[in-house]
Parts: structure tokens; sequence; C-alpha cells
């Protein structure tokens, strides 16, 4: 099994988790033996995992891109629950995004091929 964590420090904890269940349409289930745990839970039979080459100055991190069949919709979407646009990328055509606690993610087309047709190609 793999697991994407997103490490959320204590001011931005609360904001992050709600954002990130309401993004992924998926409740946050807390852990009730240590409060600085939820789950998330799992996403079809796992996750995909890219590692990818960054400009000069953008420092190593996680992010997460949120596959959309309609781009804007989900960006507007996901400004509602209270991110914010950071950049548009002209090349990729998708916008880079920040939560609430300023983690930077990624909304992007439909990108992962005929494998991703087995599960939804939007979000809730």
């Amino acid at each position: 099994m793999s697991i994407l964590l997103l490490d959320l420090p204590p001011d931005q904890h609360a904001a992050g988790r709600e954002f990130w269940s309401a993004a992924t349409g998926r409740p946050a289930a807390p852990d009730p033996d240590d409060e600085n745990w939820s789950s998330l839970g799992s996403f079809a039979d796992g996750f995909h995992v890219e590692v990818q080459r960054t400009g000069t100055g953008t420092p190593p991190r996680w992010h997460v891109d949120i596959e959309s069949d309609d781009i804007e919709a989900e960006v507007a979407r996901l400004e509602a629950l209270g991110a914010r646009r950071r950049q548009y990328m002209e090349a990729g055509r998708f916008w880079q995004m920040l939560d609430p606690s300023g983690l930077v993610f990624c909304v992007v087309g439909i990108q992962t091929g005929e494998e991703f047709d087995r599960y939804a190609v939007t979000w809730p």
C-alpha cells in the first residue's frame, strides 16, 4: 500500500484537512488515538506517483494533481472551498493552485490515458 501524506503545520492543519476532504469528496476520519492524523481513505486500487524536475529555486515538496475534464469548473469549485489560483501554466494549459494552508497543487486535464477510464474523470 502506498500513502501520500500532506504535512500541515498545527495552525493550518484543520483548514487543510477540511479543504482536502471537500476537494476529494471524502470525509476526513480522525484517528481516535492520535489527533495529529486523519485519513481520507483509499482511492481506487492505489494511486499514481511521478517524479518531476522543477525549475531552479523550487523547493522539494509533494503536490497533488487533480485531473478534470473541465479545468475551469474544477478551479472555480476549489476556489469556493478556499483554494487560490497561483499561476496559469500556458505551456501545459493547467492551473497551479494553493490550498488554504499554502500547499501547491495543480488542476490539469485528463492525462493518465486508458488506465484512467476505470475511474472517475471528474471529482465530486
